[in-house]
Order: C-alpha cells, then sequence, then structure tokens
C-alpha cells in the first residue's frame, strides 16, 4: 500500500476514535489513541534509528500500531502488540490488514505484565501505552530482555504525572539511560542507553 493511502487511512481512523471518545462514557470502550503528532515523531524516531524489534503494550484499535508497524517493516521489522481486550485487539487486526501491515505484527490478548514475563525478547523498543500503574513490574520483567541499544518509550508524561510517576521513579534506578520528556502530544518519555556504554 502506497504511503499516501496508509497516512489517509490513519488520519480517518484517529478521527473515528475522537468521535467514539468524544461519545463514550465508559472508559474501557474508549479509545484513546495517541496524538497525531506524538505517533508521527515515533514514526521518524523508530525510522531513523532503525529499530526492528518492537514491544508496544496497549493496542486498542492499533492507530499507533500502524505507525510502529509502517517504521519498522521498512527494515523488515516486527512489533509485538498486546491488549487486555479482544473486541479492541479485534478492530486492530481488521485495521492491520487494511492498511497490508498485519504479517509484520504479533498481537497478543491478556494481561501485559504476564504475557510480558513470557516473551524472550530481545527488544530494541518498547513503547508503553496502556494501563500506567503496572508499566514498573512491566519495566523490571523487560530489563534483561533488551538490546544494549533501545529505546523505552511511554506515552501521557505531562497528562497524567501521578499515574506515570511510579514508572519515572523506574527509569530513573536504571544505569545508563538518558532521560527526557518532551511536550508532544500528552508527552513523551523518552529513555535511551546505547550500546557504547
Amino acid at each position: 500500500m502506497r504511503d499516501a493511502d496508509i497516512r489517509a487511512f490513519l488520519t480517518e481512523l484517529y478521527e473515528t476514535g475522537q468521535q467514539n471518545d468524544a461519545q463514550e462514557q465508559e472508559r474501557s470502550k474508549k479509545m484513546l489513541n495517541l496524538e497525531p503528532e506524538t505517533a508521527q515523531f515515533l514514526n521518524i524516531l523508530i525510522r531513523s534509528s532503525r529499530r526492528t524489534r518492537l514491544l508496544e503494550i496497549g493496542t486498542s484499535n492499533g492507530y499507533s500500531t500502524i505507525w510502529l508497524a509502517w517504521a519498522a517493516s521498512l527494515r523488515g521489522g516486527r512489533v509485538i502488540s498486546i491488549d487486555l481486550d479482544a473486541n479492541k485487539q479485534a478492530m486492530a487486526e481488521a485495521n492491520l490488514r487494511r492498511v497490508e501491515l498485519r504479517k509484520g505484527v504479533d498481537l497478543r490478548c491478556g494481561d501485559a505484565t504476564e504475557i510480558v514475563a513470557g516473551l524472550p525478547g530481545p527488544f530494541d523498543c518498547v513503547f508503553f501505552d496502556a494501563d500506567r500503574y503496572s508499566a514498573p513490574a512491566q519495566l523490571s520483567l523487560l530489563v534483561p530482555k533488551l538490546l544494549p541499544d533501545v529505546f523505552l518509550l511511554a506515552d501521557n508524561a505531562l497528562s497524567h504525572p501521578t499515574e506515570i510517576a511510579a514508572y519515572l521513579r523506574a527509569l530513573e534506578g536504571l544505569p545508563g539511560f538518558d532521560r527526557v520528556i518532551l511536550p508532544v502530544g500528552k508527552g513523551l518519555s523518552m529513555a535511551y542507553r546505547s550500546d557504547e556504554g
């Protein structure tokens, strides 16, 4: 599929998600998609840094997953994406098929912490965009599964500072990482460790 067609579909998918969230009272039925500028930034970051082994925690309807898979696919990379909600993941699967990126994504449904514990890795990029309270436990499970040259990314660093505080503290405890919070979208926590030590 042409890049322009993927972009057009992503714009449509984001707008549909926004309409859904405006009408839906129940949080579990909201799509809570990544802000477009954050998604675009992640896409550029992954392409430019040549990431190929990605883990996403929080699939929802696949909006962010498409951005990640699109970037990773340029170098034959893969994304593992985890979500607790089977209905949302079914939507994500359909949306990934629409843009011909399904084969580059391994969709896992269930409790993210349990699934992370069983993943072999290694990963060169992890994106946390689900339940912020469980992110520290997931991070500790992932540390031995990270490549030396790795990005750790998390959304909502500015919009939900209390909820993400424990994750940010856990990040501070990891040796060798440079950390920054970027004021893009709802705030992106970005940590990077290079393989140069």
